[in-house]
């Protein structure tokens, strides 16, 4: 969008007065709060993660009590790559990438039971996380000090008690003397100062790539052809509308006090500045239309059959309802592909998205006109689970993992170790980012994590501009799903040492307001 500030937009963008208030009301605690624990304007190190402790202790949840007493656990790092803030970069192995410096005997002692890497691989039992889009980038200087990014290459293993366990971690995408591979077996400080770098690339690729852009920027950008295009009495601007609401002001909110100068990403993390700026060109030339798609991208990562992965199915059965919905509301006012061809108004709205979303290359996988009701419903299902549930995959669960900042470094002070042996919980507190810079990255995620005081449930407001009495009593059944579905994953969370709550519809947001 168009837009130097918030003021720029026009009346029906904005937020309402409740949400404004809101929001006012949210920044004063938020700075109120650290002004009592006196850390806003320290530039300090830590003494000792007794420290870290007290000052983290405002932002607790259930959720980050529990990260704190288990973040060095390999079980539970492994746990992140599922069912974390960040879910969608775990893919299956099938071979080890050419650039990461794994052998048989790298890992021989971490599979046990004598199998081999290549007989897990064939099992499917291997997995990887690969943070190359970080690579090369020049990180930012924070409080005149220069931080570190790593690209790291992460080799998992799915074990016999169906524990995701870590087994080699290369911190730079680039094998050689200087880039060791760490394992297990290692010294502690040395393994848990590379799953903390790990841990750190996590931050920056999650806030960058799976939040804003394939969140925020892309529900900005069908928001954006959406009002351009479509007249209101359009059936699919009636079906759309909803799932952007305030989207255009927190986008704009997000650029001037996170990403502009003096903004908190900007200012205070390693892939702040003209770092975040070429991640993200880099991640907009690398997205596809199946990373969007979440049935396409679970395929495509292999991970349709590892199991406790909860964002999947939770997100596959959430996909479903909000297909079936959009299904019923499209086929009441397309009764057949030709219908969607011959809508002038519907075309002009998909080529305004490839053009202005720069998404016509063809390796990238989107559609350039609706040639049918199948491929037209497949969409605007895409479109409305990434304005909703998507962005309360990635979003909501920010402050139950980030909110203990040993798990989600927002920079680091000290390179990456160059051999084994030198690391110690001195040099790792070192290498922690400064309190100001901590404060400033746990008040971002507290803010983004807090359930707004004007909360609209998914299909909260479905039926809000339809008159007619079909479409509306799709839009009831389709609430009725949502409470089923709800009720389904409570009552499986409440077996689970930790639930996952976050794609429970009845806490999913219509729209990315935050």
């Amino acid at each position: 969008m168009k837009a130097n500030d918030i003021m720029s937009l026009p009346a029906e963008a904005r937020f309402s007065v409740s949400k404004a208030t809101d929001m006012i009301l949210t920044v004063s605690k938020v700075l109120v709060e650290l002004s009592l624990q006196s850390f806003l304007s320290l530039q300090n190190r830590w003494s000792g993660f007794h420290q870290i402790h007290q000052l983290c202790q405002w932002t607790r949840t259930r959720t980050s009590r529990l990260v704190e007493h288990l973040w060095m656990e390999d079980w539970f790092f492994g746990h992140q790559f599922l069912n974390g803030a960040n879910p969608t970069l775990i893919r299956r192995c099938t071979e080890i990438p050419p650039n990461m410096a794994v052998t048989e005997e790298t890992v021989g002692a971490s599979l046990g039971g004598g199998a081999s890497l290549c007989q897990e691989m064939e099992r499917g039992n291997m997995f990887l996380v690969d943070y190359r889009l970080l690579d090369t980038l020049t990180a930012n200087t924070v409080n005149r000090k220069q931080n570190y990014l790593t690209a790291p290459l992460i080799l998992l293993h799915l074990n016999a008690r169906n524990q995701l366990l870590p087994i080699a971690i290369q911190l730079k995408q680039s094998p050689g003397e200087s880039n060791p591979v760490f394992v297990p077996q290692d010294l502690e400080a040395d393994w848990l100062t590379a799953k903390t770098f790990v841990r750190s690339a996590d931050f920056a690729d999650h806030e960058l790539r799976s939040h804003f852009l394939h969140t925020h920027v892309m529900s900005e950008l069908f928001a954006m052809a959406t009002l351009r295009n479509f007249p209101m009495v359009h059936p699919l601007y009636k079906l759309l509308v909803p799932h952007f609401r305030f989207t255009l002001e927190i986008d704009a909110l997000a650029r001037q006090l996170l990403l502009s100068d003096g903004g908190s990403l900007k200012e205070y993390t390693a892939v702040g500045g003209a770092a975040a700026l070429e991640f993200l060109r880099r991640a907009s030339a690398s997205l596809t239309y199946r990373d969007l798609c979440l049935p396409d991208d679970i395929t495509g990562r292999g991970l349709d059959a590892i199991p406790g992965y909860y964002y999947r199915d939770d997100g596959l059965r959430l996909w479903e309802v909000i297909h079936r919905y959009v299904g019923g509301v499209v086929r009441y006012y397309y009764h057949s592909d030709d219908e969607v061809i011959r809508d002038s108004e519907l075309q002009s709205w998909i080529n305004e998205i490839i053009v202005f979303g720069r998404l016509g290359d063809e390796k990238k996988g989107f559609p350039k006109s609706f040639t049918s009701v199948l491929e037209l419903t497949y969409f605007v299902t895409m479109v409305i689970f990434n304005a909703s549930a998507q962005h309360a995959a990635v979003n909501d669960a920010q402050l139950d993992y980030f909110g203990w900042m040993p798990n989600a470094p927002v920079g680091l002070q000290c390179p990456p170790p160059a051999c084994r042996g030198l690391c110690s919980e001195r040099s790792l507190l070192d290498s922690f980012p400064d309190m100001n810079s901590t404060v400033h990255g746990l008040a971002a995620v507290y803010l983004l994590s807090k359930k707004p005081a004007d909360f609209v449930p998914l299909g909260g407001s479905a039926e809000q501009h339809f008159t007619e009495a079909v479409p509306m009593e799709m839009a009831a059944r389709f609430r009725n799903d949502l409470k089923r579905l709800s009720c389904d994953i409570r009552a499986r969370n409440v077996g689970l040492k930790l639930p996952y709550v976050y794609l429970d519809p009845a806490t999913v947001e219509d729209s990315v307001t935050r």
